[in-house]
């Protein structure tokens, strides 16, 4: 079962990188879910959307602090978000990192 998870979490992960599935080497799936995680800093509401745990009013306050504090520097920050508490951030952690925006981008999503 634990093996289940961790491949579909890894799979998951590279849909959510924008990585296509079929393109993926073949390596432990935990190892897949590591380097591919969901920048804090720039992830749009709809990729925030798909963390576990993770609605569309938790995803809008994590959009709303990112802006009013200039950006995650630690995931532990996500802990100061409503609706975030211990027990999610742990679901959420392996799946989450933190990188300054891509000032191409802007980083306003």
């Amino acid at each position: 079962m634990r093996t289940i998870l961790s491949t579909t979490l890894a799979l998951c992960a590279l849909l959510i990188a924008g990585v296509p599935v079929a393109a993926a080497p073949a390596q432990n799936p935990a190892a897949v879910a590591e380097k591919a995680t969901l920048n804090l800093n720039a992830a749009t509401l709809e990729q925030l959307e798909t963390l576990p745990g993770i609605g569309r009013k938790v995803a809008e306050r994590i959009v709303e602090y990112r802006a009013k504090s200039g950006g995650f520097k630690k995931i532990e920050e996500l802990m100061n978000v409503k609706g975030i508490g211990e027990k999610s951030f742990l679901k959420i952690k392996p799946l989450v990192s933190v990188a300054k925006p891509d000032k191409a981008s802007g980083g306003n999503e």
